[in-house]
């Protein structure tokens, strides 16, 4: 008998991807509105950028309905056939396809930013928090902080800041280096602009600006936000049907989704979207597709 299954393709590898393969599998509780939790009934493809696998990602890649490909950058995606092409030349036919492929930065890092903290998106608050408490615990008193960046990812790293009881000295003029803390264990306490000047405190912390990496929206022509992220419905179903976003490559309100929702909360939501789905397909004997409508001024 032909295979009827789901094939579901997720394209990235990234936390956002992490986070959904764990409650496809099960190994988070899916929470679905108006019934009862359920899991992904299918097969999962997983293409991954990078050559190494995370410790994350090694549970749920020894599922036995999951496949992760290794090395594959995803490149080219035909909506019309519902298939995806790798950078290597391999070619994946899906169902469903999610899009995980996260965001990039604007700018080149800063010289020496290993040595800061970093802010990026929503999920990074209780990292941020964690860390900032050692360092006070470190210090004995408040910390003062110097807080780099423009935009909402560096409006929310304030108040971060802020909440921890850190004095935020916030600067939009990018430095050309982070200076390394003097003090072992510790983050970076000062940057150095191109001036030569240089503002110190206890701690560093980057919130520079990020572009959703959306150039395989573009190849299936998704619909985009100004800012390239991918334009994405209640249920993260993008323009097209069968093609859905999750983490920072997709848009929400006018902001990049990771500043809106954690990985974790848009996963278990999408992934509860994606099971009903393949329920539906199982049941009528074909995959279910999905899509929304985006007006053209959205």
């Amino acid at each position: 008998m032909p295979d009827t299954s789901t094939h579901l393709v997720i394209a990235g590898a990234g936390p956002a991807a992490q986070a959904l393969l764990r409650h496809l599998t099960g190994m988070e509780s899916i929470i679905q509105q108006g019934s009862a939790a359920a899991t992904f009934e299918g097969r999962i493809t997983v293409l991954s950028n990078r050559d190494e696998c995370p410790e994350a990602l090694l549970e749920a890649a020894a599922h036995s309905m999951v496949s992760v490909r290794f090395g594959q950058l995803a490149s080219f995606i035909d909506p019309t056939n519902r298939k995806i092409t790798t950078t290597e030349g391999l070619e994946f036919s899906y169902d469903q396809l999610v899009i995980a492929t996260g965001s990039a930065p604007v700018e080149p890092p800063v010289h020496g930013a290993e040595h800061a903290l970093a802010y990026s998106t929503i999920d990074d608050a209780e990292r941020l928090g964690s860390q900032v408490k050692e360092i006070t615990d470190t210090l004995g008193r408040r910390p003062l902080g110097i807080l780099v960046g423009t935009g909402p990812s560096a409006g929310q790293a304030e108040a971060v800041l802020r909440a921890r009881g850190v004095r935020p000295v916030r600067t939009t003029l990018r430095p050309a280096a982070v200076v390394s803390s003097p003090v072992s264990g510790r983050a970076a306490a000062g940057i150095v602009f191109d001036d030569g000047s240089i503002m110190n405190g206890d701690l560093v912390v980057l919130a520079e600006e990020r572009t959703p990496r959306s150039t395989l929206a573009e190849s299936a022509g998704l619909k985009t936000a100004p800012d390239g992220g991918i334009l994405v419905g209640s249920g993260f179903e993008s323009s097209v049907p069968g093609i859905w976003a999750i983490g920072d490559a997709a848009a929400r309100d006018g902001l990049r989704l990771g500043l809106v929702l954690s990985a974790k909360e848009a996963a278990a939501r999408c992934a509860a979207y994606l099971a009903g789905h393949a329920r539906s397909a199982a049941a009528a004997g074909r995959p279910a597709p999905s899509g929304m409508q985006v007006s053209a001024a959205a």
